[in-house]
């Protein structure tokens, strides 16, 4: 079997049709359905059950799958070898993370790696909740909540801690809240429900009292930079509060715990460029751990 066609059967087969497989590798639709074409064709085998909303794997496609699975897993090693596990780091590792965790800790984190590695191409990516390791999204993912098993390698990066805060100006004008029930004289800033991890609701409930949030972003620098305009007050992290100029603590006293992990695929962990970007973020974060848990 070409190995270009069964990349192709696995992104497909990842991604649930075929533009997003196209996306996935980078080359066109066409190219895509031409090389399932030839698979299908070489095995005498249908692969895909095709619709107008996708593709739904056939039985025969099902025992592929398994199969080039094992065949990617191979071919990654084999690069690792050939590499000399990437001793000279090139190559693109893809990263999906929290905005608030990339914006302010992991850009000037990967600044030394990144200066010292110029073949090594980082990209960055928003974690939505939808992002697979599996289905090859990202080669690492930092996510909030601790990963569900599976053919997934995960260890906790760092605890972090969030309190409330307001922008000085904006207390200056509205009043320093000395009791939880203070907040009620205050416009609070939470997530969408919709787009927001059970967990970032309920730390953010718990903090206002399950108050109401009258204004609401997708994203933690949305939020910070909603503090920061005057709108109201939010619950941050501390190590993202300690970065922007003219932020008080309210309430220091209340304040939440949670946890970052990083996770990678299994069939990646021999490849040196992976390793090296992992123990990287991973020295960065230790070296910072008094910011991430900080009672600022």
């Amino acid at each position: 079997m070409d190995w270009d066609n069964v990349r192709a059967f696995l992104a497909v087969a990842r991604q649930g049709q075929f533009l997003g497989a196209a996306r996935a590798l980078r080359i066109n639709q066409a190219t895509i359905a031409r090389r399932v074409t030839a698979l299908e064709q070489d095995l005498q085998a249908t692969l895909f059950e095709r619709s107008t909303t996708g593709v739904n794997l056939t039985e025969a496609g099902r025992t592929l799958l398994a199969h080039a699975e094992r065949m990617e897993s191979e071919m990654l090693q084999a690069e690792a070898d050939l590499r000399q596990q990437d001793i000279h780091l090139a190559g693109t590792v893809r990263i999906g993370a929290p905005d608030g965790f990339t914006t302010y800790f992991l850009v000037p984190a990967l600044k030394d790696l990144v200066e010292r590695h110029p073949l090594l191409d980082i990209q960055l990516v928003p974690m939505p909740l939808a992002v697979s390791l599996a289905r090859r999204d990202v080669d690492i993912a930092i996510t909030i909540e601790e990963p569900e098993a599976g053919r997934i390698v995960a260890r906790k990066l760092t605890e972090y801690s969030l309190g409330i805060f307001g922008a000085r100006a904006y207390l200056d004008r509205q009043g320093r809240p000395a009791r939880l029930e203070d907040l009620d004289g205050h416009r609070l800033i939470g997530y969408v429900e919709s787009y927001a991890l059970p967990s970032a609701m309920a730390y953010v409930s718990d903090l206002f009292g399950g108050r109401r949030t009258a204004f609401e972003c997708a994203s933690a620098v949305g939020q910070v930079e909603a503090v920061r305009a005057g709108m109201g007050l939010a619950v941050l992290h501390h190590f993202i509060a300690a970065t922007v100029p003219d932020l008080e603590p309210v309430l220091p006293q209340r304040h939440a715990r949670r946890a970052y992990w990083l996770s990678i695929h299994e069939d990646v962990r021999a490849l040196g460029r992976i390793r090296a970007v992992i123990d990287h973020i991973a020295a960065a974060t230790q070296a910072r751990r008094s910011a991430f848990l900080a009672s600022r």
